[in-house]
């Protein structure tokens, strides 16, 4: 066999002219230790900074103290004894009792709740100088990004998980039946028990309401977003309650024909089924009917009855806006004037 190598010049050989890699000095190796060190000292920092503000909410639903009750977590936000926690943790309760990880304890008293955010905001009593955590902004997160859950699950109090922020802008239904938007999506292993406690970030804001788990999952856990919290704090403090529009119907999601969206000069693929009107209320009023389909409100296209929803905000009360409908296949435009959506007292 011949070698064709044989009386070739070396800086003739193909790729001859290429840098000397075993001349060059192999890049710095990696301290994992450094790094774990670091990430726990992350953790470690927001728990020391943030958990004597978590409580555990205990509540009782008569003044029966035999009565069945429930254990769920809660934030200081306020040295005077503000406290955020989910409104399915405090219920119906005529009693609650908040207690931290040191020595207080207290009796509590709901100020208002927001079932369609799974929020309630409940004031301390007698209890004043309290450690309390400070709301960010959940706008500012990303995902990826080292989130800490701390709460009561299961009953074992001041339990700390980490995670990362796993999604942002989900949805999911709240115990009311309407949609919550914005929720954030974490892996940070939560229980029964961590619903209402905070999830915080890495700056040890509270960037999140810890408020559901899916059963049977593995990492898939949610938190109501802080600037949800934020707004539904507001409206409590000065009215008692969250300001919500209201027309008066009940509906569905249905497919809309694209044979009618054509006509109607419309792109909605789906719209919101009207299926029981209340009488005398802003949608009878305007002539709305049973069996309209609703595509677009107040200028914005509305794509199932969870869109209808959301546009029905404190912004629209009280406010004359156009609805516009299919009717038999064709499109119809009516003015209406949403309420004020009406709320049960908190006793």
């Amino acid at each position: 066999m011949l070698d064709f190598t044989q009386n070739i010049p070396d800086q003739d050989l193909p790729g001859s002219n290429a840098p000397d890699l075993s001349a060059q000095t192999p890049p710095p190796a990696v301290d994992d230790h450094a790094l774990l060190d670091a990430y726990s000292n992350a953790v470690i920092d927001v728990t020391e900074r943030v958990g004597p503000a978590v409580v555990r909410v205990e509540t009782r639903a008569s003044a029966d103290t035999r009565g069945r009750g429930g254990i769920g977590s809660g934030i200081v936000i306020s040295p005077d004894g503000l406290v955020l926690t989910n409104s399915h943790v405090v219920g119906s309760a005529k009693q609650i009792r908040l207690s931290d990880s040191e020595v207080m304890s207290t009796e509590a008293r709901v100020l208002g709740v927001d079932p369609d955010t799974d929020l309630a905001l409940l004031r301390a009593d007698g209890a004043r100088d309290l450690h309390f955590a400070s709301l960010g902004n959940s706008k500012n997160l990303r995902r990826g990004q080292l989130v800490v859950a701390i709460g009561n699950p299961l009953g074992f109090e001041s339990t700390v998980t980490a995670g990362v922020v796993s999604a942002l802008g989900r949805s999911i239904r709240s115990v009311s039946g309407r949609t919550i938007e914005d929720v954030i999506q974490t892996d940070a292993a939560l229980n029964p028990g961590n619903s209402g406690g905070p999830l915080v970030s890495s700056a040890a804001e509270v960037i999140g309401i810890n408020t559901a788990i899916i059963s049977g999952a593995q990492g898939i856990c949610f938190a109501v977003a802080s600037n949800t919290a934020q707004f539904v704090l507001s409206e409590i403090i000065r009215h008692g309650h969250v300001r919500r529009a209201y027309i008066g119907v009940s509906g569905q999601t249905v497919p809309v024909p694209r044979r009618h969206a054509v006509l109607a000069g419309i792109t909605n693929k789906m719209g919101a089924l009207l299926m029981n009107l209340e009488s005398g209320e802003a949608a009878s009023r305007a002539g709305l009917l049973s069996g309209d389909v609703v595509v677009r409100l107040d200028g914005i296209d509305v794509n199932g009855v969870d869109d209808l929803i959301r546009i029905l905000d404190r912004d629209r009360i009280g406010r004359k806006i156009e609805i516009e409908v299919l009717r038999l296949g064709r499109s119809r435009v009516f003015e209406i004037q949403p309420a004020q959506r009406k709320t049960a007292a908190v006793k």
